[in-house]
């Protein structure tokens, strides 16, 4: 097991060539893009190069419906009583969808019930207990949407970054109950990335400044705590 910290930046523009290099690394073919509904992680191109069996699965018609033409897609719910029907899959994986899940539990049991033995599970999530995601949890999902779209105008909820209410069960940073919530369901974990910093405040340059030297601070002195984001690599055990 590798636990790890950087910066934010690194999770979020370093989010598809780390998930290309984990394809390559793994030798992946079948591959599954949870919650991808109105833009799928990888290109076409992407998926065309490495070769791949590629399946955006979302719970959501309406979002599918946005999906661009050439990517097959499948509408389950992966969080729901049964795993959905696919078949065995190399490659699991999903990008700011686990801080909707209200059962992460049912969640990961079911990411592993879709996975061949030896699979990876891979999921980008924002952490609880920095600031933003914490206003975020707290405040009502109308307040949170209004308070979001003031930061992020193209987050309407008829777009591709539509706002969905967010719990940010189960999504922490690598401290010891959070890894030991995987291990009990079948996992090793591979890898665990946690983050600091964010840019929800780049349009107030003093602020974000002073956000990313705290950033800098704790990647000096890690805090599981105090991470904004985590990469978790989570390998199935037969």
């Amino acid at each position: 097991m590798a636990v790890r910290y950087d910066i934010y930046r690194s999770a979020l523009d370093g989010f598809v060539p780390y998930l290309e290099r984990l394809i390559e690394r793994t030798g992946a073919r079948r591959v599954c893009d949870l919650g991808g509904g109105a833009r799928p992680s990888l290109p076409l191109d992407a998926v065309e190069r490495l070769g791949l069996d590629y399946v955006v699965l979302d719970i959501s018609a309406e979002e599918l419906e946005k999906t661009p033409t050439g990517y097959r897609t499948v509408q389950a719910d992966v969080a729901g009583d049964a795993p959905p029907e696919l078949e065995a899959q190399d490659l699991v994986f999903s990008r700011m969808l686990a801080e909707h899940i209200s059962e992460p539990q049912r969640f990961h049991t079911n990411v592993r019930a879709l996975l061949r033995d030896d699979g990876i599970a891979f999921h980008l999530f924002p952490t609880l207990y920095e600031l933003p995601f914490l206003v975020n949890r707290l405040l009502p999902v109308r307040t949170s949407e209004r308070f979001l779209l003031r930061l992020d105008p193209a987050r309407r909820r008829e777009g591709r970054k539509p706002k969905f209410p967010a719990y940010y069960r189960w999504c922490r940073g690598p401290h010891r109950r959070q890894l030991e919530r995987f291990e009990r369901l079948g996992y090793a974990i591979e890898e665990y990335v946690g983050f600091f910093g964010h840019d929800y405040l780049a349009k107030v340059k003093p602020i974000q400044r002073l956000e990313d030297r705290l950033a800098t601070i704790l990647l000096r002195h890690p805090a599981p705590l105090f991470t904004s984001y985590a990469y978790a690599v989570l390998r199935r055990v037969p």
